[in-house]
């Protein structure tokens, strides 16, 4: 029944990223690198098409230059099967105003709903790192009736001030009876009293109920016009919203170890440890599940070489390496590099996310970092060793790590 209806896929994609900075100051949320190659909407938009969704529109808003290129570049369609991916700015259609929340969003873009007119309406967010297939979302969807459903992923109860929690009906667990914004005292699932179901920020609708609800929302006194906070509770009060459990997500290719990996890379970090995952010995997340790539353009580099240099050999363990990557007679552990990283002879670079071109200089150590696009590292300098020394140079310290934003200097 789902496959005969017509979908159109919304991935928010205007998120600012606060509290990733710097890695946000010059880029919208997105458009940020992650795992070498990607960008983390990459993973929203893969998901999305390998779904068999392959009407798909952006919204987009806070410094999305490189947003906007990277999606007009990498994702291209047949337009003979009138496919597409399409980037869309914030246009200011209904006012004079940027976008109010996620709902508003899709608000001021009722017009993309009312030219494709779909049956079914997917949601999704752009800034987590995880496997779906949608299909199974929406086929359980269009069976139970309801008029907006929310994926949901298992969380500790301990754990439930962290997120929206979803509280459902105790003898019909697919049904939501009540949305809690990070509750303090929780009520455990029925068949699991230890968990809770954490919403994940993807949506599904039907196309004429979202639209109501949004154009509704716009003329609500208090609304803070977002999709979590209050479009979803809307459903909720008349008794119209059904959630969709991630456990019973089967992706092609997955694997116990990393079916049912989600994360959200909000901050810096929670944006490495999910590098980390990537390059532990056995990967909580797969990268090389090719039953469902995640897509992606990288450019004209060459292939990634691992070489003795200054009469010392390398040495590279628990890596992930890009194409255009160098590591030159130096040691790299434990670490993320993206296209066009050299690293020469003498260095040391472990746990750390190095992205776009940078430069790690002979005999330099960087330890516990994220350095940003096009930063370079001075022959014998040291960062991540000593975080007042880091502190010293302006560079940020949180959380352990120390962080250097796109093209940063290091001071003489």
């Amino acid at each position: 029944m789902s496959a005969r209806k017509k979908v159109l896929a919304i991935v928010l994609a205007g998120g600012e990223g606060k509290r990733l900075m710097p890695l946000t100051a010059d880029r919208a949320k997105p458009a940020v690198p992650f795992a070498g190659i990607y960008r983390l909407i990459d993973y929203a938009l893969s998901n999305v098409v390998n779904s068999g969704y392959l009407q798909v529109v952006v919204l987009t808003q806070y410094k999305s230059h490189s947003l906007d290129r990277h999606v007009t570049q990498t994702w291209r369609m047949s337009t003979m099967l009138g496919n597409y991916v399409a980037p869309v700015p914030a246009q200011q259609r209904v006012g004079k105003h940027w976008y109010l929340g996620s709902g508003d969003a899709i608000y001021q873009s009722l017009n993309l709903i009312k030219d494709e007119k779909p049956d079914i309406v997917v949601v999704v967010g752009a800034d987590h790192v995880y496997r779906m297939d949608f299909s199974q979302m929406v086929a359980q969807h269009v069976e139970s009736g309801a008029a907006a459903t929310v994926a949901a992923i298992r969380q500790p109860i301990e754990m439930a001030d962290q997120f929206g929690v979803i509280d459902v009906v105790p003898d019909s667990p697919g049904r939501i009876r009540e949305f809690l914004e990070k509750p303090k005292d929780p009520v455990g699932l029925p068949d699991s009293p230890g968990e809770v179901l954490a919403s994940m920020g993807n949506y599904v609708f039907d196309a004429d109920a979202l639209v109501e609800a949004v154009t509704r929302d716009a003329t609500t006194d208090g609304s803070k016009h977002d999709m979590g906070g209050d479009i979803v509770p809307a459903f909720v009060r008349r008794d119209l919203a059904g959630v969709y459990d991630f456990k019973d997500n089967d992706v092609a290719g997955s694997t116990d170890r990393d079916r049912g990996y989600w994360r959200d890379v909000g901050t810096l970090a929670s944006y490495y440890a999910a590098h980390m995952d990537v390059v532990s010995p056995l990967p909580v997340f797969n990268l090389y599940n090719f039953d469902w790539p995640i897509y992606t353009s990288y450019g004209p580099q060459p292939p990634a070489k691992v070489g003795a240099g200054g009469g010392s050999p390398a040495t590279v363990d628990d890596a992930v390496l890009a194409p255009g990557v160098v590591v030159s007679g130096s040691t790299v552990l434990r670490s993320v590099l993206s296209p066009a990283v050299f690293v020469a002879p003498g260095a040391t670079v472990d746990g750390a996310v190095l992205m776009n071109g940078v430069r790690v200089g002979a005999g330099a150590v960087v330890r516990n970092a994220i350095l940003d696009k096009n930063v370079v590292v001075p022959d014998g300098a040291r960062i991540g060793v000593d975080h007042e020394e880091d502190r010293a140079r302006g560079f940020l310290v949180e959380d352990g790590l120390t962080v250097l934003g796109k093209d940063q200097p290091f001071p003489a």
